[in-house]
C-alpha cells in the first residue's frame, strides 16, 4: 500500500509518498507560493531520479496537487508508474475540536464538521479543507483520512482542559484547552516506550516538542493528561514569535495605552513576541545561540527564559502524574540544540537526571542523552508526524 501524506497551508502544500510495506519514503516535496506565482520542489528518494526545483503556475491548490501527481508519476522524476498506485491520502488537519478524538475516514459528514471547527483555527482549518477538496478534485474516489493535531489531547480530564471562566462559555462556545502538536507527542511517546523496552501503558512520559512553536505534554500510561498549549497555540511556553502564558490584563493595558485594535494586539502576541521580542535578534535559536555567545545579554535572557519555562512546565507535569519515567526532546530545537537541552536538563537534578555530554552531542537519531544510572531517562527522538498520518490512514482504509 502506498499512501500520499498531505499537509496543506494557506499558500503551501507539503507532501510525502510512503510505501507502507516498508514504511520507506519514496518521494517528498513542497509546493510554495500557491495563488501567487507557484514553486515546486520535488525530491525522489528512490531510483536515483533527479530533484525537480522550479517555478510552476499554481493559481489554486488543485493545480498544486495536479503538479505533485504529475511529478510522482512522470518518467523523469516519478517513483510510481501511475496514480492508480496511490492507494489512499492522509491529510493533516489542525483542529478537530471535541468532535474527533481519533483519525477518521473523510466523508461528507466529516467535511461538515471540519467547517464547524473553522472558528477554532481560522488560519489553519480552511487551508486543510482546501487541500482535501483539491485532492478530491484531482484524485476522484481515492480514499482519504483526516488526522488531527488536537485528537491526542482529547483524553485530558476536565480538571486539565477547563478554564475558570463562566461554564456557559464552554457549553455554548467550546472554550477550553485543546492542545496542539498531538501527532508529534503521540509518535515520540510511543517511540520512547519502544526504546525503553516497556509497554507505554506502564510509563509516565513528558514530551517536549520544541521548535518555532513549542508545547509540552504529560502522557500517563499512554494517554495525554495535560498539555501546555490551550484554546489556541498562543499560550504555554515562550516560543519563536509567540508570547506564551500572559496576564490578560497586559492586553487591556497595551490596547488602551497605544490604541491597538484586537487584531493588531494579537498580531504582536503571535508574530512579534516570544524569543524574538525578548532578544530583538531572531526567532531562530541558532541565531540566539550565536548572539548569546558573542555577549548579547537579551539573547541570553531569551534562551534562559525558554529553558526555565520548559523546565517549570515539565516539573508541574511530574506533579500532575505523581512521577515521571522519561522526558523526551523533539522537533527543530529539541532535536538539534544540545545547549538548550543541557540548559533545561540542569533543572532536573531533583529527578536524578545527569546528562551524558557525548550522547547529547549527537544529531538526527534516537538517542538516550542521560547517563545509564539516571533515575529518570532523557531521550532525543526525531519526530515523524507524516509516518503517524500514513499509519493511521493505512489502518483506517485497510
Amino acid at each position: 500500500m502506498k499512501i500520499l501524506v498531505i499537509n496543506a497551508g494557506s499558500s503551501s502544500l507539503k507532501y510525502q509518498l510512503i510505501d507502507m510495506e516498508t514504511e520507506e519514503v519514496l518521494a517528498k516535496g513542497l509546493c510554495e507560493r500557491i495563488g501567487i506565482d507557484g514553486h515546486l520542489k520535488h525530491s525522489p528518494l528512490v531510483g536515483g531520479k533527479p530533484v525537480f526545483n522550479e517555478d510552476l503556475p499554481m493559481p489554486t491548490h488543485s493545480e498544486a496537487i495536479a503538479a505533485v501527481i504529475e511529478k510522482l508519476t512522470s518518467p523523469e522524476y516519478g517513483v510510481v508508474s501511475s496514480m492508480s498506485e496511490i492507494d489512499a491520502v492522509g491529510h493533516r488537519v489542525v483542529h478537530g475540536g471535541e468532535k474527533f478524538a481519533s483519525s477518521v475516514r473523510i466523508d461528507d459528514s466529516v467535511m461538515a464538521a471540519l467547517e464547524e471547527c473553522i472558528p477554532f483555527a481560522p488560519l489553519h482549518n480552511p487551508a486543510n479543507i482546501t487541500g482535501i477538496n483539491a485532492c478530491k478534485a484531482v484524485m476522484g474516489d481515492v480514499p482519504m483520512v483526516a488526522v488531527f493535531d488536537t485528537a491526542f489531547h482529547q483524553t485530558m480530564p476536565g480538571k486539565a482542559y477547563m478554564y475558570a471562566v463562566p461554564y456557559e462559555y464552554y457549553q455554548n462556545d467550546g472554550i477550553r484547552r485543546y492542545g496542539f502538536h498531538g501527532t508529534s507527542h503521540r509518535y515520540v511517546s510511543a517511540r520512547c516506550a519502544e526504546l525503553m523496552g516497556k509497554p507505554i501503558e506502564d510509563l509516565k512520559i513528558i514530551t517536549c516538542h520544541m521548535g518555532n512553536g513549542s508545547s509540552i505534554a504529560a502522557i500517563d500510561h499512554g494517554k495525554c493528561v495535560d498539555t501546555s498549549m490551550g484554546f489556541t497555540p498562543l499560550v504555554g511556553l515562550p516560543m519563536g514569535t509567540r508570547c506564551g502564558d500572559l496576564d490578560a490584563g497586559v492586553i487591556q493595558f497595551l490596547m488602551n495605552k497605544y490604541g491597538y485594535s484586537i487584531d493588531e494586539m494579537l498580531n504582536i502576541l503571535n508574530k512579534k513576541s516570544g524569543v524574538l521580542g525578548i532578544s530583538g535578534v531572531s526567532s531562530d535559536f541558532r541565531d540566539l545561540d550565536a548572539a548569546a555567545d558573542a555577549g548579547n545579554e537579551r539573547a541570553r535572557l531569551a534562551l534562559d527564559m525558554f529553558e526555565y519555562w520548559v523546565a517549570k512546565v515539565a516539573g508541574s507535569y511530574v506533579a500532575a502524574m505523581n512521577g515521571v519515567d522519561a522526558i523526551v526532546f523533539t522537533a527543530g530545537v529539541g532535536e538539534n540544540s544540545k545547549g538548550t537541552r543541557a540548559g533545561i536538563a540542569k533543572y532536573f537534578g531533583y529527578l536524578g537526571v545527569e546528562i551524558d555530554e557525548a550522547a547529547n552531542s549527537k544529531r538526527g537519531e534516537d538517542v538516550m542523552i542521560s547517563t545509564p544510572d539516571s533515575k529518570v531517562k532523557v531521550f532525543v527522538i526525531p519526530t515523524n508526524e507524516e509516518l503517524v498520518i500514513a499509519r493511521d490512514t493505512r489502518d483506517i482504509v485497510g
